[in-house]
């Protein structure tokens, strides 16, 4: 194969210079099939078409030309990497398996305890695949936009404010967990922070005691965010989401997500080559297969993000996936020095089709991480190195001492090793030098041991996903008419119809939501349903009425924070008294309904009162009629909600008011192992500027929005509110 660009090589931003040997018309790959070293006549050459290769001298020369652009590319950028010498900030190049957590997870918070459980989440994970490194704690996307909470109120917001979070950050930290915080360039448009976000962002991380910021959207966080947080004397780590647009960039950026090649021949990390010292977690948050994932990642000797909750969909790790997870970092925690050596040599002189391997020395000692690329395994002679005298070999994959085949004297020696690699699995060769000493050998090569004793295939590679359950809604005591300020809606056949509008996600196994009927969550729902007859509330609670709830019933919630946060010493503000009531959480939203003798409504009755039998994609209609529904803000600010009767004429075919446009309202609960979610109806008037990432407004009868649930103080919201159904005789 000919070409300018070799396909080892990651192209994703291509070099300012690119190296010479790109322009020569080469092949860029050698022949399946070599000679056996010291079997061929001819061996080490070659003959590919017109040249006669050295197959030594062939990676040699081309690792030897990336070399010199290397070099003379730092020298073009003025490259300074005096920040990875820094002994504070040196755990970075030890950060291998890093995950992005999602707080709404019932691992890391314990609703119904209201208390955080990180050693339970920690536990999980090293039972699973080995454990984290660090983990990125995230709470701001995707429910973000539902109100102007931005995302540095979102933490304030979480249980137990930020001393609370600062509790759970210090609690990973005392498991050798590494924190980082998001920053979100594109949060312009709710409430303003009043200064810019390096200072907000980097200062909260500061004031939480955190390692590190990970740049959502970021193709490289800006180096004021490094500047802000060594003046503040807590210097972190920033870790772009994408990969750098700039690479002077590194010397600021010692992290970032990466993304994996999945062509046959593993490409050669771009800004692991520039600076070897920089690590790279590779990010794959839908993968249901991550062996590419993983054979990039051992070839480059970079590391992983292992998300699997992802938005409140669980993504989970498979058990080989999991399993092979484990023996990688296992590898990685042993040898981490090696992995970062500038010495680092890509395509090793691996003997076997599509089997390569890579050579990271340092101090004495020497790491070969090899991946079998092939769908079979592969035995026989793997692996031909340049050997010192005196050197020991250990098989690190299997945790054995090696015996090569050692050819030749002084510099021309080599030793060639014989290994079995399992169909798309994994090898790894440990040299060490005469007179140098490896603290915790014995004990690594024992723990190797004893995985190897089951191989990568035993484990299953299935994938399945999470199945959920809806929360039972108890049913009332019947009434024979219409309760006081409710509307009866009759009995009669509906058509249910739903879509859920969440930016990501696709139309994959356990997306949005599952119904008792469904086998599995997924995006798009419909059942045709014979519906009992009900009454539901005519109008959505109003401030009045909580306030009467409170007075009779003395309700205070355990978790208070955000609970009524737009009332004014208890009752509602003058000329409020006839709006919704909103911060109040599905818990506070339930206790009134119990105390009025009501329920929530599920989410289908909502759909029934508010559509009727036609289908129809508004109350009103067809069409979209922003004359009948509050105004839209589009503000940074939060306006107060409409009256609830402020608009009749977008009353439902049953007479129902203010289902749409106003505040969003409560309806049905969801819940798997580990994420809590509800089904929001009706939209609000609040529509955020700036990002398509703010929570999706879903003011069609036909739509739904998915709201993560955590806890009260993070899930009430200014634009959310609920109104109550009873069941008929």
């Amino acid at each position: 194969m000919t070409g300018k660009r070799p396909p080892t090589y990651d192209t994703r931003t291509v070099p300012a210079k690119e190296p010479k040997h790109w322009d020569t018309p080469l092949p860029h790959t050698l022949p399946a099939h070599l000679p056996t070293p010291g079997k061929s006549p001819d061996w080490p050459y070659i003959n590919i078409g017109k040249w006669r290769i050295d197959v030594n001298n062939y990676a040699d020369s081309w690792r030897k030309e990336l070399t010199i652009w290397r070099h003379e590319h730092k020298i073009r950028a003025g490259y300074d990497g005096s920040r990875y010498d820094r002994p504070e900030l040196a755990w970075s190049q030890r950060n291998f398996v890093h995950t992005q957590m999602m707080v709404e997870d019932r691992y890391f918070y314990d609703p119904v305890k209201g208390e955080y459980t990180v050693d339970r989440y920690l536990d999980d994970l090293e039972k699973r695949f080995g454990g984290i490194d660090s983990v990125l704690i995230w709470y701001v996307y995707p429910n973000i936009g539902i109100d102007n909470r931005n995302q540095t109120m979102l933490a304030s917001d979480m249980p137990g404010g930020l001393d609370g979070l600062k509790k759970a950050v210090q609690a990973f930290q005392k498991r050798g967990v590494r924190v980082f915080l998001p920053t979100m360039p594109w949060d312009n448009g709710t409430r303003p922070e009043g200064m810019e976000d390096w200072d907000a962002v980097t200062g909260l991380a500061v004031q939480l005691g955190a390692d590190g910021v990970n740049g959502d959207t970021y193709n490289g966080v800006p180096r004021v965010y490094a500047d802000v947080s060594d003046k503040a004397n807590r210097p972190m780590i920033f870790q772009p989401e994408g990969s750098l647009t700039a690479d002077e960039a590194l010397q600021w950026n010692q992290q970032t997500w990466g993304k994996a090649s999945t062509d046959t021949i593993p490409a050669v990390s771009k800004v692991k080559w520039l600076e070897s010292r920089h690590m790279v977690n590779l990010e794959n948050r839908w993968c249901r297969d991550r062996t590419d994932d993983f054979q990039y990642m051992f070839f480059n000797g970079v590391g992983y993000t292992a998300w699997e909750n992802v938005w409140g969909i669980w993504n989970k790790f498979t058990d080989r996936d999991g399993e092979a997870l484990r023996r990688i970092a296992t590898i990685y925690r042993q040898f981490p020095e090696q992995l970062v050596s500038p010495g680092w040599e890509p395509y090793a002189m691996a003997l076997q089709q599509n089997v390569f391997a890579s050579r990271f020395p340092a101090d004495g000692v020497t790491l070969w991480t090899i991946v079998n690329r092939n769908e079979y395994e592969v035995n026989g002679e793997q692996l031909v190195v340049p050997h010192t005298e005196g050197r020991s070999y250990y098989d690190a994959w299997n945790g054995v001492p090696l015996t090569p085949r050692l050819q030749g004297l002084g510099e021309g020696a080599t030793a060639t090793f014989d290994l079995t690699l399992e169909t798309k699995g994994f090898g790894a060769i440990v040299g060490v030098d005469a007179g140098v000493s490896v603290a915790g050998m014995d004990d690594f090569l024992h723990k190797m041991s004893d995985m190897a004793s089951a191989p990568l295939r035993s484990f299953s590679g299935s994938w399945k996903p999470l199945p959920q359950k809806m929360i039972d809604i108890a049913p009332t005591a019947t009434a024979g008419e219409a309760p006081e300020g409710m509307v009866a809606i009759p009995a009669g056949d509906f058509d249910f119809v739903v879509t859920g509008i969440e930016v990501e996600g696709y139309t994959w196994a356990s997306m949005d939501f599952q119904y008792p009927w469904e086998s599995i969550g997924r995006r798009a729902h419909r059942r045709r349903m014979a519906m009992k007859p009900f009454y539901i509330d005519k109008y959505n609670v109003t401030n009045a009425q909580f306030k009467k709830f409170l007075d009779a019933s003395g309700y205070a919630p355990r978790d208070a924070h955000n609970f009524l946060k737009d009332w004014d010493n208890g009752a509602p503000r003058k000329g409020w008294e006839n709006k919704p009531v909103t911060w109040v959480s599905l818990e506070d939203a339930r206790a009134y309904a119990a105390w009025a003798g009501k329920r929530l409504p599920h989410e289908w009755e909502w759909q029934y009162a508010a559509q009727g039998t036609d289908g129809r994609l508004y109350p009103w209609g067809d069409q979209w009629n922003g004359n009948v529904v509050p105004q839209q803000n589009t503000g940074r600010e939060l306006l107060p909600p409409d009256d609830v009767d402020a608009h009749p004429e977008g009353a439902s075919p049953f007479g129902v008011m203010d289902l749409v446009g106003n505040v969003w309202q409560w309806t049905s609960e969801f819940e798997d192992e580990h994420t809590r979610a509800a089904a929001l109806r009706g939209g609000s008037s609040y529509i955020p500027q700036s990002s398509h990432w703010y929570f999706p407004q879903a003011h069609r009868l036909d739509q739904h929005g998915k709201y993560l649930l955590m806890a009260p103080s993070k899930d009430r919201s200014g634009m959310l509110g609920f109104r109550c159904v009873v069941d008929a005789a």
